[in-house]
């Protein structure tokens, strides 16, 4: 059944994120600032051992890079139409809208940061997007019900440090798995497995780019990139057409 997945995977996240917030009342500031750095430092790794397998190959004792100049291209125009989008703005904007209906007292601020931080986590790895697209073609949620078990437990551990806002993030991930797995029942035939590790390199730098801001290395726009992701699609579209 194609959006089977993403559905258990919003539940996941509600049943984690729920969690989470009964949790959060027995622990520390203190405690919850150590915790944050150890989930950013856990999502830099994620991200960056994605980025290796999908841009570095090992042939006998060689290793040769791929899809370097695509990954650079495609994430400077996805930051120019993120920017011209304003993709970034529109997420804390209806975070801050959530925030006046839901929030309770003395979240105000760590709501959209608990809602931004989850959407994205949660939305730009390779699995949200392998498994979408592996529901739309062959009707296989299992790449998806796997995703669901590892999101739970994230969307616990944000939610335990940043509060009810991560909850909300289901929201973004139902709509967002749903629109690639509609839209992967109808470019099925053009779905290649060059096409869907460009995709996966490019959703692990975002990843990278998200623990940074956990840790505050960096200030990184990650909504803004977004548009990166898509890039490969449009260049492999137009490639076929041509």
């Amino acid at each position: 059944m194609a959006g089977l997945g993403t559905l258990v995977n919003v539940f996941a996240i509600l049943v984690g994120g729920a969690a989470g917030l009964i949790l959060k009342r027995f622990l520390s500031k203190r405690i919850t600032d150590t915790v944050m750095q150890g989930v950013g430092l856990a999502i830099i790794v994620v991200g960056l051992s994605g980025a290796l397998s999908a841009a570095f190959i090992v042939l006998g004792e060689t290793v040769s890079s791929r899809y370097i100049l695509t990954m650079i291209i495609s994430l400077a125009i996805g930051a120019l139409l993120g920017e011209l989008i304003g993709i970034e703005s529109k997420l804390d904007a209806f975070a801050r809208f959530c925030e006046k209906k839901f929030a309770r007292p003395g979240e105000t601020g760590a709501f959209a940061q608990g809602f931004v931080t989850a959407a994205l986590v949660f939305c730009v790895g390779s699995m949200a997007i392998i498994g979408s697209i592996e529901e739309g073609v062959n009707k296989n949620s299992d790449i998806l019900f796997a995703k669901s078990a590892l999101d739970g437990i994230i969307a616990m551990i944000l939610s335990s440090t940043m509060g009810i806002g991560v909850l909300f993030s289901a929201i973004t991930v139902g709509v967002y798995q749903g629109v690639i797995t509609l839209l992967a029942i109808f470019i099925a035939p053009y779905i290649s497995l060059e096409l869907v590790t460009q995709i996966s390199l490019i959703g692990s730098v975002l990843i990278m780019s998200i623990g940074m801001n956990l840790l505050k290395i960096a200030k990184i726009k990650t909504g803004n990139l977004l548009p990166a992701i898509f890039i490969p699609v449009i260049y492999y579209l137009i490639r076929l057409l041509v």
